[in-house]
């Protein structure tokens, strides 16, 4: 008769909570919250003023290559899943759960984010919009490949990035590059679209490549009122391969975080991680090689952006658990202890408090700074009710968790 060890071993302690990582998901989340400040909006009605465009881009999504602040919201997400996979890996061996309750935990986990994904997308449709570039449905549908990989040794992991990111480059470079003759307007894109991309890299292009090809075909699989065509946006479901990349660097960090090194060793490596990828994705860019595109999720948007990713936690690392100066960012914790929930809110709730503060307010109150800043008083308005419904669910330690 055998045993199995994971339920006769002395279970080792759990980990405790870092501030940091919760600080860096708030943060995330507030960005992601914060858009109902419409300081785009804002900057539009001060033409020239440089503060005003400053804020407004980087509220925004680049229309193709490069990167803004809002850019980095949805890797960050992704980022920190990873991060806080080996935390919760160990604090569920500390309390004596087998190996095979953690797969099914994991399987269902997927099916929920997947679930919700689809869900948040038909909001205000007459029907079911079965549509996989939300940001929990690219998690969900690698959750369970990075749970495995949480499972495996640092090596293994470092290999897995390799070969998920030079796998989906091969793929795209391979599938043919769009002709003379394509039809852009077929595709939402104008032919003289200051974004297309000529050369090697128009294998990159938008609506004109593999992922766009593939959605042609699997997302017709479902039942929609009308066939597939393309994503205004250019986002695809295949930007799950290189957004499991993106985890699986937060894997990786995470378990520097609960590994031995000192906070400071901790810290270092962080932001020497961070450096190197960020610099290797920015070449690959400026190289010719593969473009640093966030909207399909390019090997080399997947390096830049996790480089940022590897500094911001090295550096909130450093100053709130390493320092100790944690109280300035409760705000911040607050939100981040409660993620899905805050972006429950942004989704289904921002409308509805918006609507109720104008009913009870009135509209002339928003304008009290002027009619070019109604949008910003107002979405602060909502920003505000959004985050005490959060302050009040830590108060109760009201969790939403999956």
């Amino acid at each position: 008769m055998t045993t199995d060890p994971a339920r006769t071993a002395t279970p080792a302690p759990s980990p405790g909570r870092l501030a940091s990582i919760d600080a860096y998901r708030g943060l995330v989340m507030f960005l992601m919250m914060a858009e109902v400040l419409h300081l785009a909006g804002v900057a539009a009605a001060h033409p020239g003023n440089r503060a005003w465009e400053a804020l407004g881009h980087h509220q925004s999504h680049v229309e193709w290559i490069g990167c803004s602040l809002h850019d980095l919201i949805q890797p960050s997400f992704s980022f920190l899943v990873g991060v806080s996979l080996p935390f919760s890996l160990a604090s569920r061996a500390s309390r004596g759960q087998s190996r095979g309750r953690l797969v099914l935990h994991a399987c269902w986990r997927a099916f929920v984010l997947i679930a919700l994904g689809i869900f948040l997308r038909s909001v205000g449709d007459p029907r079911t919009d079965y549509t996989f570039e939300d940001t929990l449905t690219q998690i969900g549908l690698g959750y369970p490949i990075l749970f495995l990989l949480g499972l495996r040794p640092q090596r293994d992991r470092w290999i897995a990035v390799a070969v998920l990111l030079v796998g989906i480059w091969a793929a795209f470079a391979i599938y043919p590059a769009p002709g003379t003759d394509f039809d852009w307007a077929a595709v939402g894109v104008a032919p003289d679209w200051p974004h297309l991309m000529g050369g090697f890299q128009a294998h990159w292009n938008k609506n004109s490549n593999l992922a766009w090809a593939f959605d042609r075909w699997f997302l017709n699989l479902f039942p929609r009122d009308e066939p597939f065509g393309y994503n205004r946006g250019g986002y695809a479901t295949l930007s799950f391969v290189p957004t499991l990349a993106t985890m699986v660097l937060g894997l990786i960090a995470g378990q520097v975080l609960i590994g031995n090194r000192s906070p400071r060793g901790k810290v270092a490596w962080l932001i020497g991680a961070g450096a190197a990828s960020m610099g290797l994705g920015w070449a690959l860019g400026e190289l010719g090689i593969c473009p640093v595109v966030k909207r399909i999720w390019t090997p080399s948007w997947t390096l830049f952006s996790g480089g940022w990713c590897f500094l911001f936690l090295g550096a909130a690392y450093g100053v709130i658990d390493g320092f100790g100066w944690k109280k300035w960012v409760f705000p911040l914790v607050v939100v981040g202890m409660n993620s899905i929930a805050a972006y429950l809110m942004s989704w289904l709730f921002e409308g509805f408090i918006g609507d109720a503060l104008t009913r009870h307010l009135g509209a002339e109150t928003f304008r009290a700074l002027g009619e070019p800043y109604e949008p910003l008083l107002h979405g602060a308005a909502v920003l505000l009710v959004m985050w005490g419904l959060l302050f009040w669910m830590y108060r109760r330690r009201f969790f939403l968790k999956i």
